[in-house]
């Protein structure tokens, strides 16, 4: 059997996940465009309304990490999918300020609590090596998506005008229940948990007092800052300190996608032939970050006149950046997923996407408060964190579970004697 093909079913989950990705990169790269257009509400009450709907969105996190546990990352996918899809349905149809912000709210608790239900989902279908290949393709399939997305996006609205944005808003939602209907197809055979039962019952009290993960959880919120950089950052980076068009930074986004799209698959799986454990990959990555932010904050200092030569240097950091995320994020979420005990897999995973989810909301004040002061100040900020999560990583090599830290460890999950199967339904 293929590599691509070592796990029954696997086809399909990846298919749904690059059908999801395409919807989404509609209108996630101009969200305030995209829902002002369906919605007709201001640019103001669009942005406040989504800015606090996202912090109250992440209330889902654990009741989706508790729901995992109970009933399946499979069956609590397959209705977040329904509940992403009928947001973008109702939409078109939501033209008044409360009507929107109900069916934002609702849309955000999907959004919010999805990427912890399918890094559970990952955890229970696939352990070693699989794992880490699964998060790599993952990590591809999304990058690929968001951008035929946004493409896709643009195409139909200079064809429509304003109403393209409605038809893209249905067409998202269409996505959704096409990869409902893809997962629908591919059936998970879990696993009774092995553990004490008092462990099963623990809950998020047992999260709280592993140590060892909450500071994999604070590492990677530490990196996560780094992740927010390219959207965030970099636009503003570009057209005040350095003064250069702000074409550059598009140009700098779409790079990192087609780079991540097409190489995120293979840069992991070279990775993975060396044997490299998930903690010096994730580490070694977080070094790639940090090597890249110094560069702007040399290339911040330097301050050259011509547009060519901030172009080139950009286009230089730009790779060196994208490498970082190619070579830490499979490893890093790999990692997550294989610490966690199978029995709290769910509620492990909400808490650590808490990490990501902090970060988008901390990054946008933090970096423009620093950029008010000097340029380079996020920067240097952001080399100091990725720096500090590198050491962290490999400080704990020795407290996390063996098996997390080698991807070459037995395909067996925690406390069961035979590894978790997935397979296409007839």
């Amino acid at each position: 059997m293929s590599r691509t093909t070592r796990i029954p079913g696997e086809r399909r989950m990846l298919l749904a996940m690059a059908v999801d990705a395409t919807g989404s990169g509609m209108y996630v790269p101009f969200s305030l465009v995209f829902f002002h257009h369906v919605t007709g509400l201001s640019f103001a009450a669009v942005g406040l309304v989504l800015t606090v709907v996202g912090l109250v969105g992440l209330g889902a996190l654990p009741l989706a990490g508790s729901a995992v546990d109970r009933f399946g990352a499979h069956r609590v996918q397959l209705v977040l999918y329904g509940i992403r899809g009928a947001g973008f349905l109702l939409y078109p149809f939501a033209h008044s300020l409360p009507a929107f912000a109900a069916v934002a709210l609702m849309t955000a608790f999907g959004d919010r609590a999805f990427p912890a239900v399918q890094q559970s989902l990952i955890g229970e279908i696939a352990q070693g090596a699989d794992g880490d290949r699964l998060q790599a393709s993952s990590r591809a399939l999304r990058n690929g998506g968001l951008g035929a997305g946004a493409l896709l996006a643009s195409l139909i609205v200079a064809l429509a005008g304003d109403t393209g944005f409605t038809a893209a808003a249905w067409l998202n939602a269409v996505s959704f229940a096409a990869a409902a209907l893809l997962m629908r197809g591919v059936r998970v055979i879990r696993r009774a948990p092995a553990g004490p039962a008092a462990r099963a019952q623990a809950g998020y009290g047992l999260v709280l007092r592993d140590r060892p993960f909450l500071a994999l959880t604070f590492a990677n919120f530490l990196n996560a800052l780094g992740y927010a950089a390219l959207a965030i950052l970099f636009p503003l980076y570009i057209t005040t300190w350095l003064r250069g068009p702000a074409a550059m930074s598009g140009a700098a986004f779409t790079l990192n996608t087609i780079l991540c799209a097409a190489g995120g698959v293979l840069v992991a799986a070279r990775v993975r032939r060396r044997g490299a454990r998930r903690t010096r990959s994730a580490a070694l990555g977080s070094v790639l970050f940090a090597s890249s932010f110094v560069a702007l904050v040399v290339l911040g200092t330097l301050r050259p006149g011509s547009a060519w030569v901030i172009g080139a240097a950009l286009l230089v950091v730009t790779v060196l950046y994208t490498l970082g995320e190619l070579v830490h994020s499979p490893a890093a979420g790999a990692l997550s997923v294989a610490a966690a005990p199978a029995e709290l897999r769910g509620r492990y995973m909400a808490a650590y996407q808490l990490s990501w989810s902090l970060s988008a909301a901390v990054a946008p004040s933090l970096f423009t408060a620093l950029l008010d002061v000097d340029g380079r100040l996020p920067w240097l900020l952001l080399a100091l964190t990725s720096l500090a999560a590198a050491v962290l990583l490999l400080r704990l090599e020795r407290a996390l579970p063996k098996a997390a830290v080698h991807p070459t460890a037995p395909v067996v999950a925690a406390g069961s004697s035979r590894p978790a199967r997935v397979a296409a339904a007839a």
